[in-house]
């Protein structure tokens, strides 16, 4: 409630200010609640109770309106007594606290639990059950180790971008927790040859050893354990019940863990190596009990570049293409960049006849800003208009609209962009070509001296990553977070690079067009340019 010179909250004491607030505003009557004697007052119990649970690295909030927020004072692994707060949310329903699930990787400042009481306050027979249940339940593992080695080691024909992409995303993985990779060693697939890696790094210092191999671990024989022991080590435990990570190795050699990594972890989602990972780090023990206990929850998300996925996708081989044809070309004021001429024909429809030239079918056109110019520039050709009424929140909303349109029997797409007339129908179909399911190759870009263009193609496995973008950005965030899965297809000349943004940048294509057609009348193209702008 409002009034002038008090605002009165659901909870709020009402004393003589607020009374007086209340009679001045014309109000005679409220609804009010009366504590009785001993009942202690929400905010207080709320503050009491997350004292009482709260134990290392974390500190309690303010409590207001019942709630007391608990949040991590350091980076770590929650970790929380299961028991302990099943206990105390069984003592009354006034009283309730909820947490994060246990050991996950929480920052600094991050809230882990709350304490939440349900009335305006709690009877002293509750409060006082509460005060005897209270325990330190809730607290934060800080990370600790500092020195982590990783191990790769090498077959024939396994690329040297394999091991420098695994680095860079391990490295991305520890960052967090405030710990980078201290020993770095590669070394042939060999038992002999991997003990002695193994062994040489714990000499140096390394407090957690992480074993990259080139070829996934089989059982307890293989290289991996069976070097891991020829070092004095103990193999603790050999696969988990968490998919995506499976096949994650768990050793010590006296006081240093060891991780046989499994194949996802060269991967940076989420999978089974991380929940093992984060612990270790925070120095929690990890046993052959809590990792099979892992069960429950261990269905992760599925990594769609796996070579052999959960679930199988039939692959139709079909291609549609998707060209983006909604934005507004703010950079070319005078004009409507993409219907502006060029040639003799609209910018656009360069861009359009590039993807009917090739196989990909049906080519869906996405309209937004001047949509009729847009059907206009593009009449007489096969393609089919989607219409985005939201293109000025961004181009993703566009992104959403193309691939949404799709037919669902099409497993791919190649997105062009409109302002882009030099893309040539050949590499529409190399892009598309290029991907392969079954291989794990779920996007297909065009990359010259290690630059990366445009059109990029798209396997259906990614299409709902696609459909999930928001706000004005494209897809290369989902380029990288999928770096796995990228398959880079060589292209000479400018093709893939070149977009047309102003009306200088037409010109200037336009002069070079006709520098190279000496049949065409620069003059007249130009003057003909300069009258549409007029």
């Amino acid at each position: 409630m409002r009034v002038p010179g008090a605002e009165l909250r659901k909870g709020a004491r009402i004393d003589a200010a607020a009374l007086a607030a209340l009679a001045q505003a014309g109000i005679t009557e409220i609804v009010a609640v009366q504590l009785e004697p001993g009942d202690v007052d929400e905010d207080a119990a709320a503050a009491e109770i997350a004292a009482a649970v709260s134990g290392d690295h974390a500190a309690v909030d303010a409590a207001f309106t019942g709630r007391a927020n608990i949040r991590a004072a350091e980076a770590g692994v929650l970790v929380v007594d299961r028991a302990g707060i099943d206990a105390l949310n069984r003592i009354d329903e006034a009283v309730t606290l909820a947490t994060l699930p246990a050991f996950a990787a929480v920052e600094a400042g991050q809230m882990i639990g709350t304490v939440k009481i349900i009335p305006f306050a709690v009877s002293a027979p509750a409060m006082a059950a509460a005060r005897a249940a209270c325990g330190r339940v809730i607290e934060v593992a800080p990370y600790r180790l500092k020195r982590v080695a990783v191990i790769s080691t090498l077959l024939p024909g396994l690329p040297e971008k394999v091991i420098a992409k695994t680095l860079r995303v391990t490295a991305a993985r520890l960052a967090p927790m405030g710990v980078g990779i201290a020993l770095e060693r590669r070394v042939p697939h060999d038992e002999a040859a991997l003990a002695v890696a193994i062994a040489e790094v714990r000499q140096a210092g390394a407090e957690l050893i992480i074993v990259f191999g080139a070829s996934a671990i089989a059982d307890r024989r293989d290289v991996i354990p069976a070097a891991i022991e020829a070092a004095g080590g103990l193999v603790e435990h050999f696969g988990m019940p968490v998919d995506p990570g499976n096949l994650l190795l768990v050793a010590r050699l006296g006081a240093v863990p060891v991780l046989g990594a499994p194949g996802c972890a060269r991967s940076p989602k989420d999978n089974g190596f991380d929940w093992v990972l984060r612990r270790l780090v925070a120095g929690l023990p990890v046993t052959r009990d809590d990792i099979t206990g892992m069960g429950v929850g261990g269905l992760l998300m599925e990594i769609p570049s796996r070579p052999q996925p959960r679930e199988s996708v039939a692959s139709t081989g079909l291609a549609g293409a998707v060209v983006l044809a909604a934005g507004r070309g703010t950079r070319m004021p005078h004009a409507h960049k993409l219907t502006a001429d060029l040639g003799g024909a609209p910018l656009l429809r360069r861009a359009v006849q590039a993807a009917l030239a090739s196989h990909a079918r049906p080519v869906i056109v996405v309209t937004g800003h001047e949509a009729e110019r847009v059907r206009g520039a593009l009449a007489g050709l096969n393609v089919r208009f989607v219409h985005n009424p939201a293109y000025a929140e961004g181009l993703s909303t566009s992104l959403r609209a193309g691939i949404g349109a799709l037919p669902p029997e099409v497993d791919r797409a190649v997105v062009l962009l409109g302002d882009m007339p030099k893309v040539e129908f050949g590499l529409v179909d190399r892009l598309a070509g290029a991907l392969n399911l079954a291989e794990g190759r779920l996007v297909a870009v065009p990359v010259s001296e290690g630059r990366r263009g445009n059109p990029v193609a798209w396997s259906r496995a990614l299409f709902g990553d696609l459909m999930a973008l928001s706000g004005d950005v494209g897809a290369r965030h989902l380029i990288a977070a999928n770096a796995e899965a990228v398959v880079e297809v060589p292209v000479e000349g400018e093709g893939a690079f070149l977009d047309i943004d102003t009306r200088e940048e037409l010109e200037a294509l336009a002069i070079h067009e006709i520098a190279t057609h000496a049949d065409v009348d620069a003059a007249a193209a130009l003057e003909g340019m300069k009258a549409e702008d007029a």
